[in-house]
């Protein structure tokens, strides 16, 4: 018996929202809001994609508060950006597609160096990429994050997202309490794995409640983070249940890996350690050359390299849509996962190469990305992510190093935003 499949390049709704295809632009660090603002450089990022095929692309990393910065440079949803995004999602409306903010809070994963105060965590913490002690976030702060969420959500609303992506994945603050590694609380927010998936659960609900049916409502899950005794499938199949039985989200990306230690555990692949060295200062440089292979860590890069993990979700979810992620570069691959009960894919590295590889694969299904997963546009970010592939496109042009991206170059900045 044939199994019919729909077709990814047909409109599909995302809760309230038509996406010309099922095809994604996964969030990738951009480098390019030096001044936590959109710029024109940024819109014609997106526009690659979108002018390339893609249905839908994801801002990468909006930060729901100054202290929620992952990295320099990102932006705050905010009155004072407002602007600018409305320019950035009008652009990608006039050209047939639809756009995403992804929303964030980095919780241990920030630095005190770019944010001005510690970072919070579900519980105290030493990041041992930074090396900076995270405090315990107190009751109050947990309700007022995810108000920041929703005010956040209601920015997207204003400046005409067609959805947001709340970001619970990498071991960022909502990612972090989901971890019986990094959270030992003792309230109703740590223990059970009910308990722990309370906070993401709550930020849904608020966002919900904001946006209401004006937009989609997505997120970004880590599935098993790669940290022994940390998240794993038993966990977060649970957390997706929960999540899926609140009927808040429209979607679920599912994702792996964490932004403290092991980052080569979302990318596989090779590991770019001597590119690393190379834009770092001591001492950090002679760390990286000596142990950078052994804290990045090093796995295998195979084709649909999440699947098998993803797979397990399809049967749990009953109102919530899934978007398979990782090693998806070609039409057999978007195939594949239309064929495992995906409703869409999301491409990182692949457009970072060719942006306009979705049309290319609409237009001949035997089209495969020419990204060989070499990993280097990871350091890029850095600078302005980009293939270095392609070093005299406006994506690969020189970074300033005189940005506010090279000011913190003295430590690794999180990786899991080239996804």
């Amino acid at each position: 018996m044939t199994t019919t499949i729909p077709d990814p390049f047909a409109p599909v709704t995302l809760g309230p929202v038509t996406l010309r295809n099922r095809i994604i632009k996964a969030a990738t660090s951009e480098g390019r809001s030096p001044k936590g603002l959109v710029t024109d450089d940024l819109i014609d990022f997106h526009l690659d994609f979108i002018r390339g095929g893609a249905g839908m692309t994801t801002v990468a990393y909006c930060c729901v508060s100054p202290e929620g910065a992952s990295a320099p440079g990102q932006i705050l949803m905010s009155e004072k950006s407002l602007p600018g995004l409305q320019r950035l999602t009008d652009a990608i409306h006039a050209e047939g597609g639809a756009i995403s903010a992804q929303l964030g809070h980095a919780g241990m994963v920030a630095s005190k160096k770019i944010t001005g105060v510690t970072s919070m965590g579900p519980s105290k913490f030493v990041n041992p990429s930074s090396m900076e002690y995270c405090r315990a976030i107190r009751r109050e702060e947990i309700t007022m994050v995810i108000e920041q969420f929703g005010a956040a959500a209601r920015i997207a609303v204003q400046a005409g997202f067609d959805a947001v992506e709340l970001h619970f994945g990498h071991n960022y603050l909502p990612s972090s309490f989901l971890s019986p590694l990094l959270n030992r609380r003792k309230d109703d927010y740590g223990g059970s794995i009910e308990n722990r998936s309370r906070f993401v659960r709550e930020i849904a609900q608020r966002v919900r409640e904001e946006v209401g049916d004006k937009i989609a409502v997505i997120a970004k899950i880590s599935m098993d983070d790669g940290l022994p005794g940390s998240i794993w499938l038993n966990d977060s199949i649970r957390t997706a249940q929960l999540l899926d039985e609140d009927r808040n989200l429209d979607a679920i990306e599912l994702t792996q890996g964490s932004s403290i230690i092991r980052q080569m555990y979302l990318f596989r692949g090779d590991v770019p350690v001597s590119d690393f060295a190379a834009v770092v200062k001591e001492p950090m440089k002679t760390g990286v050359r000596l142990f950078g292979k052994l804290a990045l860590g090093s796995f295998p890069y195979k084709d649909l390299y999440m699947l098998d993990a993803a797979r397990q979700f399809v049967p749990v979810m009953k109102h919530t849509k899934l978007i398979l992620l990782g090693g998806i570069t070609n039409r057999g691959h978007i195939d594949t996962g239309m064929r495992e009960g995906f409703d869409f894919v999301a491409m990182g590295r692949g457009l970072l190469r060719e942006p306009d590889l979705a049309n290319r694969i609409r237009e001949d299904s035997t089209v495969t990305s020419r990204c060989i997963h070499c990993n280097k546009c990871m350091y890029t970010v850095y600078g302005r992510t980009h293939c270095v592939m392609e070093p005299d496109d406006h994506h690969g042009a020189v970074p300033d190093r005189n940005s506010p991206y090279a000011v913190d170059r003295a430590r690794l900045l999180p990786l899991s935003s080239v996804g």
